[in-house]
C-alpha cells in the first residue's frame, strides 16, 4: 500500500498548485476591470439572448469557485463575486457556464453522455473505495473471493475515472463558446480576452489534473490485481 500513498501523495500536490495558481489568476484578473461595465450576471444574460436561449435563469449561489450550469432546472448559478462584479475574470466564469447552457440546448453530444451516466457516478464514487478496501483485506491471505471483490471495486472506480475523461471536452468546448462569444461580440478588449483565456486555461487544467490522477490510481490498482494473480 506504500506505493498508493505515494501516488496518492503526488495526485495531491500536482492538484493543489494547480488549484492554487487558480486562484491567483482569478484574483489578478479580477483588477482587469472591463471596458463595458458589465456585471457578470449582465455577460451572462446577453450570451444566453444572442444564443436565442429564454427558459435558463442566472442567479446567484453562495461561496468562491462554485459557478455551475443545472441542466435541471436550467439556471446558471454564479458565485456572489462573479455575478456581481465587473472584470475579465467574472466576464469569463459568466460566459463559461453559459456555455454549458449553450451545450444543453444545442444538445451537444459529449454532455448528453455525461448526464446519462451521472447516476452510474453517483453510486460507483460512493462505494469504489469500500469495495476495494474490503477486496484487498479479503484478499490478503490468498482469497480468490477476495480478489474477485477487489475486481468489482476497480470495475466500480473505472466508472468514475471514465466520467473525468467524460468532462473534459465538455469543459474545454464551453471554454471555447464562451472566448469566441466574448471576441465575436466585441465584449472585451484585446486585453481582456487575453485574461479571460488565461483564466479559462487555468479552470481546465484542474479537470485535467484530476482526470490523469483518476487514471493513474487506476492503472495502479490493475497492476496490484494482477500482481496478486
Amino acid at each position: 500500500m506504500m506505493g498508493y500513498y505515494i501516488l496518492a501523495g503526488i495526485i495531491f500536490l500536482v492538484s493543489s498548485y494547480v488549484s492554487n495558481k487558480l486562484k491567483s489568476k482569478f484574483k489578478y484578473y479580477s483588477k482587469v476591470s472591463l471596458r463595458n461595465g458589465m456585471s457578470g450576471r449582465e455577460i451572462a444574460e446577453k450570451m444566453l439572448a444572442d444564443n436565442g436561449i429564454t427558459d435558463v435563469e442566472v442567479i446567484s449561489t453562495p461561496g468562491q469557485l462554485t459557478d455551475h450550469y443545472n441542466p435541471r432546472n436550467k439556471t446558471v448559478n454564479l458565485s456572489d463575486v462573479v455575478y456581481n462584479q465587473r472584470n475579465a475574470a467574472a466576464a469569463a466564469v459568466a460566459a463559461h457556464e453559459v456555455g454549458h447552457a449553450v451545450q444543453h440546448a444545442k444538445a451537444y453530444s459529449w454532455l448528453e453522455l455525461r448526464s446519462k451516466i451521472v447516476p452510474a457516478v453517483g453510486i460507483s464514487s460512493k462505494l469504489s473505495n469500500i469495495v476495494i478496501m474490503v477486496g484487498l483485506a479479503l484478499s490478503a491471505g490468498g482469497s480468490v473471493f477476495g480478489s474477485n471483490v477487489f475486481l468489482v471495486g476497480i470495475a466500480l472506480f473505472a466508472v468514475t475515472t471514465l466520467f473525468t475523461f467524460i468532462t473534459l471536452p465538455v469543459e474545454y468546448d464551453a471554454s471555447n463558446r464562451a472566448l469566441a462569444w466574448l471576441e465575436n461580440k466585441n465584449m472585451v478588449t484585446s486585453e481582456e480576452h487575453t485574461g479571460a483565456k488565461d483564466a479559462l486555461k487555468w479552470a481546465a487544467r484542474t479537470y485535467l489534473v484530476a482526470a490523469l490522477g483518476s487514471l493513474a490510481t487506476l492503472l495502479y490498482f490493475l497492476s496490484m490485481f494482477l500482481n496478486r494473480r
